[in-house]
Formats: C-alpha cells, structure tokens, sequence
C-alpha cells in the first residue's frame, strides 16, 4: 500500500504543533483549524513552524510567502509544502 505524502506532512505537523506549542490534544487540531486566530501559534511561534518546514522538507520560504494563505491551518500548510516539493523537482 502507497502512503499518503501528504497526510504524512500533515500528521508530522500535527506532532510538531501540539509538542511545540503544548497542545493537549493533537487530534483536536483538524486539517482547517486557524492555528493563528485560536492562538496556537503567534508570530514568534510561525517562526518556529517556518524553520521546522525548511529543515524537515528541505524548503525554502520567502518572505513573500509568510502569508496565511500557506501557512494558516494544517491542510494549507501540507498544500504549500507539497507545491514547494513539485517546484523543486522541475
């Protein structure tokens, strides 16, 4: 059976978030959670997650790219993560 890159992303930044950030339940954070608007991560905190993605994934994230957009909830996060990969490989 294939695994899932994406739902792997997803569940590692799951681990990620909940033990960086004291989440009490990781599996209560869903795919389109706000990590942002229900004070799971703050500013200092994205920094935190940003440099996890770059040094986990191998991805760079530019300045321009810091938006909530990519970096909002998990799912987009994993989204945003995938693109990066697909970017690298052409």
């Amino acid at each position: 059976m294939k695994r899932d890159p994406i739902l792997d992303v997803r569940n590692r930044l799951r681990q990620f978030i909940a033990e960086t950030f004291y989440v009490s339940d990781a599996a209560a954070i869903a795919d389109d959670t706000s990590l942002i608007t229900t004070g799971t991560v703050d500013s200092t905190g994205m920094l935190e997650l940003i440099a996890f993605l770059e040094e986990c994934y191998g991805v760079a994230v530019a300045d321009t790219e810091m938006t909530t957009a990519n970096l909002e909830t998990i799912g987009r996060i994993a989204d945003f993560v995938a693109r990066k990969q697909a970017e690298a490989t052409t």
